[in-house]
């Protein structure tokens, strides 16, 4: 038997990268996946799964009660969440804009919980659940130019903990990935940005920066996020909850 036949999963930022990875293998076991991004291309990923295409901003508080409420609506329930959205920023704190920062925490904070605090009541009245929040080693440690990353990424492993401690006297787990860097679009986009926030030449900056604290020289592939995802949404995870699980290739084992 498929890991997660009769099961329905919400993924979020699932058009590329890490979600795309996800929502595939989830699929591919069984589940009914809704995707979720803010661009076009997810309704691609989810035809191409046999799933479920939901646009919603997560920038946007009533765009993402709506988004809970439609998967509902639409499929009677959800029984694991994956919060994955994310975007980035790369600059000093004394430079980053206002609003840059607060569109950042409600993408990566505020979104994860509005979707908890939705979804969470019909898991637990199935006596099943799962929350899966996206974090990061940035949620575990900090890097410069990153303050509204890594605010928001230690809150959402904060936040899973709550909820871990809340939730799980009613069969619903909730924990934490916290990857360093992953070959996605969110970290192609930003090797300019920190190229320049740190001073070294563009072809240098995977080697100088995004690899310099990992023991192992290469960037982290999706598919193995979505490897711990797909063990941390099945039956054989049931104990597991309250967990920052860190996929760092050894960066925060210094």
């Amino acid at each position: 038997m498929t890991k997660l036949a009769g099961r329905t999963a919400l993924v979020t930022g699932g058009a590329s990268g890490i979600g795309k990875a996800i929502a595939k293998r989830f699929a591919a076991e069984g589940a009914r996946v809704i995707v979720n991004d803010v661009n076009e291309s997810g309704r691609e990923t989810a035809e191409a799964i046999g799933g479920a295409f939901i646009r919603a901003d997560l920038a946007d508080a009533e765009q993402t009660r709506s988004l809970a409420e439609q998967a509902v609506r639409d499929f009677g329930s959800v029984d694991v969440l994956v919060n994955n959205a994310g975007v980035q920023h790369v600059s000093p704190v004394e430079e980053f804009p206002d609003e840059e920062w607060e569109r950042m925490l409600r993408i990566m904070l505020t979104a994860p919980f509005l979707l908890t605090k939705r979804l969470l009541p019909g898991m637990a009245e199935r006596g099943w659940g799962r929350v899966i929040n996206m974090s990061s080693v940035h949620g575990l440690i900090a890097s410069p130019n990153k303050s509204a990353y890594i605010a928001a990424k230690h809150g959402l492993v904060g936040f899973t903990k709550a909820v871990a401690v809340e939730a799980g006297a009613r069969g619903v787990t909730a924990n934490a990935i916290c990857p360093s860097f992953v070959r996605t679009p969110l970290v192609e986009n930003q090797l300019p940005d920190l190229a320049r926030a740190s001073g070294v030449a563009l072809e240098d900056v995977v080697e100088q920066v995004v690899l310099a604290q990992a023991s192992v020289k290469r960037l982290i592939e999706p598919e193995e996020v979505a490897e711990l995802a797909l063990f941390l949404a099945s039956d054989a995870a049931s104990a597991i909850t309250g967990s920052a699980y860190a996929i760092d290739l050894a960066w925060t084992a210094r």
